[in-house]
C-alpha cells in the first residue's frame, strides 16, 4: 500500500499495490501499522455505505464540529466519483484551499481526509457507491458544512445534465457565514 501525502497538508492519497497472477490479484488497502506509522488515524469505529443512483448526484460539503470533528477514509467502490475536502481549519494557511481526487472501482483508491476538513463529492457514474471509514461516533447536533458552490471556494464541479442535490446541501451556509461563526465560537 502506498501512503501519499497531498495539499492541503493534512491530505493522504492511499492506493493499493496489487500482486497480480492468471487468478487476478490481491492488495493490502489498509494497514493499521502502516498508517500509525505515517501519524495518521487508524480506528474507526464506524465504517458507513453511500448508495447514488444518478450520475451528477452531488453530496457535501459536510463536516462535524468539535469535539465531534471526524476523520474520514473514503474509497469508491463501485463507479466513480469527483471526491473534494475543503480545508475548513481555522487556523491554517490553506484555509479554505480544496483537493479533488477521483475515486473509483477502477482505481481503488482510497482518500484520507482529516478532522477540521468539509468533505462532498458529485458521481460520475450512475450506481456509484463510497464505502467510508469514519474515526468518531455520528453526533447529528455538531453537523455543519458550507455550500458546494460558494464562490470563495471556487471547486471546479464536472458539468451535470440534472445535477441532483438535497434540500439540506442547498440550504448550506456559505463561508463567509461559516467564518463569522469561527470567529465567535460556536463552530
Amino acid at each position: 500500500m502506498k501512503i501519499e501525502a497531498l495539499t492541503p497538508v493534512g491530505l493522504y492519497l492511499l492506493t493499493p499495490e496489487p500482486i497480480t497472477d492468471v487468478r487476478g490479484f490481491f492488495a493490502r488497502c489498509f494497514s493499521r501499522d502502516e498508517m500509525v506509522g505515517a501519524g495518521l488515524v487508524a480506528d474507526y469505529p464506524e465504517w458507513s455505505l453511500s448508495f447514488n443512483r444518478r450520475r451528477g448526484t452531488l453530496r457535501g460539503l459536510h463536516m462535524q464540529r468539535q469535539p465531534h470533528a471526524e476523520v474520514k477514509m473514503v474509497q469508491c467502490i463501485r463507479g466513480a466519483v469527483l471526491d473534494v475536502a475543503v480545508d475548513l481549519r481555522p487556523d491554517s494557511p490553506t484555509f479554505g484551499a480544496y483537493r479533488a481526487i477521483e475515486l473509483s472501482s477502477e482505481n481503488r483508491r482510497s482518500f484520507y481526509i482529516p478532522a477540521g476538513f468539509a468533505h462532498g463529492y458529485q458521481t460520475l457514474t450512475d450506481d456509484a457507491e463510497l464505502l467510508y471509514h469514519i474515526s468518531v461516533r455520528h453526533a447529528p447536533d455538531h453537523a455543519c458544512g458550507v455550500r458546494w458552490d460558494d464562490p470563495d471556494l471556487a471547486i471546479e464541479w464536472p458539468e451535470a445534465d440534472g445535477r441532483t442535490i438535497s434540500d439540506r446541501d442547498l440550504n448550506l451556509p456559505f463561508l463567509a457565514a461559516l467564518t463569522t461563526e469561527w470567529r465567535i465560537g460556536t463552530v
